[in-house]
């Protein structure tokens, strides 16, 4: 309002004079026509400062378009392919799917840069911390730093908008690629052991974002989610492996968002899921997990 002041005082200096504007000064008219054109001054000179200041006030206002982006909004270079929108899927355990989130070009895009580097993938021995080689997990796989560069840094800062979780939470991207007849048995993404928490804390919830579409199978399976799965869209369009739970289908784009930490911050055994054996094509993801605090990348 400081700078408002010298307007102000201006504006009432000059509807002050009125022999010029209104010949009687004491009429309820000439009041009533006074106190209206001060407002509207007023709210013309707030409106001109804030335009010249360049103020931010336009998104306090306009609907956010963090959910929903245009097709044709380009994104650090990519284009999106086709309207974002949330899905529920779960309350137990909390699971939701953010259509189209990727494009197609930032899939193939992460596709390509982990292609040269993928290995065979790994679980975490809940007794020592450590990694080991274990037949419930055989695809291969392999970790994008953290802020890598531009793309990657574009996609973990929209993964923050949209879970409200910092990117320094995060950790680093993993790529993974399932071919025919691997699978990841059902298990639970976070820790048991007090050595993987260290840095970080424990996982409270896990962003996977599927990076190709499957022909068959593959689909990711929550087995013990309070959810009557039989009556969803698309039930019989699932492997064996998906009716056994709550099940999603791959589609290149989407990301599915489910919390292993319940609101009471409890962790949550409903949490526990699965990658269901690829029986036709190949399927490619891109988890991300993120932490209870500050995760050194």
């Amino acid at each position: 309002m400081a700078l408002l002041r010298p307007l102000m005082a201006k504006a009432e200096a000059r509807f002050s004079n009125q022999r010029f504007f209104f010949p009687c000064r004491k009429s309820r008219t000439y009041t009533l026509a006074l106190t209206s054109l001060l407002a509207l001054s007023v709210v013309l000179l707030v409106l001109l400062t804030l335009d010249v200041l360049s103020l931010p006030i336009g998104p306090l206002f306009a609907p956010s378009r963090a959910h929903d982006r245009s097709h044709s909004e380009k994104t650090e270079g990519f284009v999106q392919s086709g309207r974002q929108w949330t899905e529920v899927i779960s309350w137990e355990p909390r699971a939701f799917v953010y259509h189209n989130f990727l494009s197609k070009e930032e899939c193939e895009y992460i596709i390509q840069l982990a292609k040269p580097h993928m290995k065979k993938s790994t679980v975490v021995n809940s007794t020592t911390g450590g990694s080991e080689d274990n037949s419930v997990r055989t695809s291969s796989g392999m970790f994008l730093q953290r802020g890598r560069d531009k793309i990657i840094r574009s996609i973990e800062k929209r993964i923050a908008d949209y879970t409200f979780i910092p990117v320094e939470h995060g950790e680093g991207l993993q790529v993974l690629h399932y071919e025919v007849g691997q699978k990841y048995e059902p298990h639970l993404d976070y820790f048991a052991d007090e050595f993987n928490t260290k840095n970080g804390g424990q996982r409270i919830a896990t962003f996977l974002m599927y990076l190709s579409d499957v022909e068959e199978g593959g689909e990711t399976v929550f087995p013990n989610a309070k959810v009557n799965s039989s009556s969803l869209p698309g039930y019989n369009e699932l492997s064996d492996c998906g009716k056994a739970g709550l099940a999603l289908k791959p589609k290149m784009g989407d990301a599915l968002l489910f919390w292993s930490m319940k609101p009471d911050a409890t962790m949550d055994p409903l949490s526990l899921h699965g990658a269901c054996p690829v029986i036709k094509g190949n399927k490619w993801s891109a988890p991300k997990w993120m932490r209870l605090h500050e995760y050194k990348a």
